[in-house]
């Protein structure tokens, strides 16, 4: 998959710059075929379950794809065997765009939240029983928009994942985070924000980058 032009953006403020990417970065995805889809998540599963951090894991929080993600619900039936428990990320209410995470199973009741995405029912999550805060997960599988070989990534730009796990700087223990897309979704350069939590490792359905933090 060939790089953006940075010509195309290079005059553009780092907002514009970012919500320019993001949108190309989206199309890219989306105009991938089922069958394209279904062979970049079954390849990715496969990168998934070689990595160290992923096998040790036991608290594990996934995602549902949504506007053409990559697909880890391929890892689900490997989970099950290994006796690890799943946990969905929920939009906390009245919450300044932060995330519960909720144990999820298959009989898990569940709804589409304000952007149609489905996670478990609200009623159902907020029982403490079936919540664990974000420190106690031992890994995180989150959806990125874009990356680029320094590890650098992009979101979607709401600031749930870095909202919710901005103690990840400063505090110990905390869960190993990796962030997944489809290889096409990777970017010669990425524009950075401050605020973007850094990852463990970004791996695609071709590579596993391991930012080098110095």
């Amino acid at each position: 998959m060939d790089f953006i032009d940075d010509s195309l953006t290079d005059s553009l403020s780092q907002p514009q710059r970012r919500k320019a990417l993001r949108r190309e970065l989206r199309q890219r995805r989306r105009a991938l075929s089922p069958l394209q889809r279904r062979q970049a998540a079954d390849a990715l599963g496969k990168r998934l379950r070689s990595l160290p951090e992923v096998q040790r894991a036991r608290r594990i929080a996934i995602y549902l794809p949504n506007d053409g993600e990559i697909d880890v619900t391929v890892l689900l039936p490997w989970l099950k065997r290994r006796g690890a428990k799943v946990y969905l990320p929920v939009l906390r209410p009245l919450s300044d765009n932060r995330l519960w995470f909720v144990h999820y199973h298959e009989d898990t009741p569940m709804v589409a939240n304000r952007f149609g995405i489905r996670e478990p029912h609200t009623r159902h999550g907020a029982h403490r029983a079936r919540q664990l805060p974000p420190w106690a997960l031992d890994l995180v599988l989150l959806p990125l928009v874009g990356f680029d070989d320094a590890g650098n990534r992009m979101g979607m730009g709401g600031g749930f994942y870095d909202r919710s796990f901005a103690f990840v700087r400063h505090r110990r223990p905390r869960p190993r985070l990796i962030g997944v897309a489809h290889d096409c979704q990777r970017v010669e350069r990425l524009p950075i924000a401050s605020w973007d939590v850094p990852l463990d490792a970004i791996v695609s359905d071709a590579r596993v980058v391991r930012p080098d933090r110095g």
